[in-house]
């Protein structure tokens, strides 16, 4: 059976083996020693301001409610110390929230420290690789690595162990209109179609698709078509590129720039009709344009 291969880059790697970043000894208040998974008061941590992930699945946390309720908490939770018996959730939201649900007074936790951009990369590292995240949520994940951890998609790529492309696909999705980011959240629009849908520069269109997809329920495979048939129809209708100029009037155009020492622009259609745009830089190149006319 192979290895699976850890994903988590060197930097986070660093973060969660330094001895530095855990307590090495008995913390603030004197009740845990180094390597203890210690059973914190829920009432004494505060929810992590950098959590990703804002709308959970009530049927989900029930579940896991019950799961808790049975079986305990396999996988304990992972805080920072803030100071005397203060802690801020790092990662483990869900089982934080799934316990409150089931009355647990305590909860095991591994307790770090660590600053804030190291939390949140932490907790968005943790939520990318272990939660049912949607699309949307993954993207500002992404974004929020990317923006405040001030890493590159390439640097990201590496870090996550997701390819480059991957990412960049995500992270288009929040360029979408709201409309479409909500249906994407609430799992009435997969991926699929956002990929498709995003090839479309109008937005309206974007919105008058989203509508046809949801009342018709349109497979990923019928929407791309559609997709295409649009972008087929926009190329049909862009304006025909004007003809080249001919020779005689090439010269023309090198004779009319070295003659106002500028840039010229000379446009010319088949039927003679035309234009011919002078550009200049400042006032002092406008008003020597203005003299050669004059002379």
């Amino acid at each position: 059976m192979k290895t699976k291969k850890k994903a988590l880059g060197k930097g986070l790697d660093a973060i969660l083996s330094s001895p530095e970043t855990d307590i090495t000894s008995k913390d603030i208040s004197g009740n845990y020693v180094v390597g203890a998974v210690a059973d914190i008061s829920i009432n004494k941590i505060e929810v992590n301001p950098f959590q990703p992930r804002d709308k959970f699945d009530e049927e989900s946390l029930k579940e896991l409610a019950d799961s808790i309720k049975e079986q305990g908490i396999i996988q304990p939770i992972t805080v920072r110390k803030l100071g005397f018996d203060r802690y801020q959730l790092i990662s483990g939201e869900r089982r934080y929230k799934a316990s409150k649900i089931v009355g647990l007074k305590e909860i095991p936790s591994y307790i770090r420290v660590a600053n804030d951009e190291q939390m949140l990369e932490m907790a968005l590292v943790e939520n990318i690789h272990r939660e049912n995240l949607n699309s949307i949520e993954i993207a500002i994940s992404y974004q929020r690595l990317m923006e405040e951890c001030s890493l590159t998609q390439q640097k990201l790529s590496e870090k996550i162990g997701k390819n480059r492309a991957t990412i960049s696909n995500y992270i288009r999705l929040l360029k979408l209109p709201a409309e479409i980011q909500i249906a994407i959240r609430d799992g009435e629009l997969s991926m699929g179609h956002a990929r498709a849908i995003i090839n479309i520069e109008d937005e309206k269109t974007q919105l008058l698709l989203l509508k046809k997809i949801l009342d018709k329920d349109l497979s990923v495979r019928k929407v791309e078509d559609i997709v295409r048939k649009i972008d087929n129809n926009a190329s049909d209708k862009k304006p025909p590129t004007p003809p080249s100029l001919s020779e005689k009037y090439e010269n023309s155009k090198e004779f009319i720039n070295t003659k106002f020492n500028t840039k010229i622009e000379l446009v010319r259609s088949n039927k003679g009709q035309g234009k011919i745009v002078i550009r200049f830089k400042s006032d002092e190149e406008l008003d020597k344009i203005i003299s050669v006319l004059k002379s």
